[in-house]
């Protein structure tokens, strides 16, 4: 049995980038940063940050190109994978990547894209390459409400 399965919740650090294959499907490619905190032998706070490179592909390409940017903060569930390359000098160089298979998006309001005052970011997505965001969990009672009719997906 084998297992390739990534969860990280993080940050975005730049726009996410959309392209399309020659074929025609969707892909976004973006960033995320997590970090690790502790307390080292002498008490004093340590902190580490590490970058992580997310692929998404089709649907979820585009929902990734619509309701996230830098600074959103996101869980991401995928698999690993790694790519090889020569650059234009004859180098080998390796990527190793997240495909993401799953999002949720995790900003408060206010802080993400949606503009209801009340609007959970909360959008778990499904199905391995066609993933779409549930409707929220709770809508706001005034004129920004936004309701399941609303949601383009």
């Amino acid at each position: 049995m084998n297992l390739n399965k990534a969860m990280i919740i993080g940050n975005v650090v730049r726009d996410p980038e959309m392209r399309s294959t020659p074929s025609g499907q969707n892909v976004s490619s973006f960033s995320i940063a997590t970090n690790l905190v502790w307390k080292d032998q002498s008490g004093q706070k340590q902190e580490k940050v590490e970058f992580h490179n997310i692929v998404a592909w089709r649907r979820l390409a585009e929902i990734v190109g619509q309701y996230l940017k830098k600074g959103s903060k996101v869980y991401i569930e995928g698999r690993l994978q790694t790519r090889s390359w020569d650059d234009p000098s004859g180098v080998k160089k390796y990527r190793t990547e997240i495909v993401a298979e799953n999002m949720i998006m995790l900003d408060k309001a206010g802080s993400g894209p949606s503009t209801s005052d009340d609007y959970s970011q909360t959008a778990p997505a499904s199905n391995t390459n066609q993933s779409t965001p549930s409707a929220p969990a709770s809508q706001s009672q005034d004129e920004n409400e936004i309701s399941v009719e609303d949601i383009p997906f």
